[in-house]
């Protein structure tokens, strides 16, 4: 029993922070887009705004949810949760800290699969919302997902192969104990950039934002595969794009900026554990910043540009870097050994 009595309490902790971190995340990106447009944002529930989460979750708990008469009821109820469960489950193999402990499933040899299998199935919640709708708009949405995350996740997948043949291993954990020379140059965001910049910009494309947020365009699809949602059916959906934008942000400091590496981690004891989470959680704080700054900063690609984008420009650089990156490991380049 103690290892299920571990895994379930583990699972409570992690579903529990990641709903706080869903929450506040949302609060984040509206104070932060406010400043950068100089307004200030949300100012009235509770002091500077902090429990403006609290007060939005109690509307959505008590705000009326129509179901359309025409539409496919069993797929329309399933489908939030097909969104949310792909966006809380990544969180597994991801190590927050130092220690296979730290991390929900330990730290297992193919890590790396587990991620992108898991964002591959996230897309089923969109498509199945937009046709069970039963609604125009919904289903263009839900086609337009389908399309776009399939055709970045191919630049995604072959730019965290680039990571895997650098670090020789598919363990996560792995993954950040060899971005540990001693230095900051030793993050693969230094030996790896074009690889962190395709991974960055379809890890966009994959949630859906600004500027890759063609999904749910307002000017051209009302709310696209969310359109015929409301109340906590809606929220559900609200709550899988944010809690992916810290699993994503979560990602590209674990694939690129050192994980929870740090100065004083291999400190015994568990100062070195506290320093090891401290630092993943500002890696990962500077990473939603990022995501916020873009959508506030870019305009929406037009849709054919989007998918042109995706297999003329992102593909083809990705596959070189593979090749590159291969050709420099056979031939024992320093740095790449």
């Amino acid at each position: 029993m103690a290892p299920i009595l571990e895994f379930t309490l583990k699972s409570v902790a992690l579903i529990l922070i990641a709903l706080t971190g869903f929450a506040y995340t949302t609060l984040l990106e509206r104070k932060f887009i406010g400043r950068l447009q100089a307004r200030i944002g949300p100012n009235r529930a509770g002091p500077q705004g902090l429990l403006q989460p609290v007060a939005d979750g109690l509307k959505l708990i008590v705000k009326e949810s129509i179901t359309p008469a025409q539409a496919d009821k069993l797929i329309y109820f399933l489908a939030p949760a097909l969104a949310v469960i792909p966006a809380l489950i990544v969180f597994a193999v991801i190590p927050f800290g130092k220690g296979s402990w730290l991390s929900l499933a330990g730290d297992i040899n193919i890590g790396v699969l587990y991620v992108l299998a898991v964002l591959s199935v996230g897309v089923y919640g969109s498509v199945l919302a937009g046709w069970s709708s039963n609604n125009k708009y919904a289903s263009l949405g839900g086609l337009r997902a389908s399309a776009q995350m399939i055709s970045y996740e191919l630049a995604m997948g072959l730019s965290i192969v680039a990571v895997v043949l650098m670090a020789s291993n598919a363990s996560l954990n792995g993954i950040v104990e060899y971005q540990q020379p001693g230095n900051i140059l030793g993050w693969l965001i230094f030996r790896q950039p074009v690889a962190a910049a395709i991974f960055a910009i379809t890890a966009l494309a994959e949630l859906a934002r600004a500027p890759f947020d063609l999904v749910e365009a307002e000017q051209e699809l009302t709310a696209g595969f969310i359109t015929e949602y409301g109340g906590m059916k809606f929220a559900l959906f609200y709550m899988s794009e944010y809690v992916k934008m810290i699993a994503m942000s979560a990602l590209f400091a674990t694939f690129f900026l050192g994980g929870w590496s740090g100065p004083g981690v291999n400190e015994p004891g568990a100062l070195g554990v506290i320093l090891s989470v401290l630092y993943f959680a500002v890696k990962v704080f500077v990473c939603l910043l990022c995501i916020v700054w873009v959508r506030a900063t870019l305009p929406r690609f037009r849709y054919d540009k989007l998918m042109s984008f995706g297999w003329k420009a992102l593909l083809p650089i990705a596959l070189a870097n593979v090749m590159v990156t291969a050709l420099l490991i056979v031939s024992g380049v320093p740095g790449y050994k």
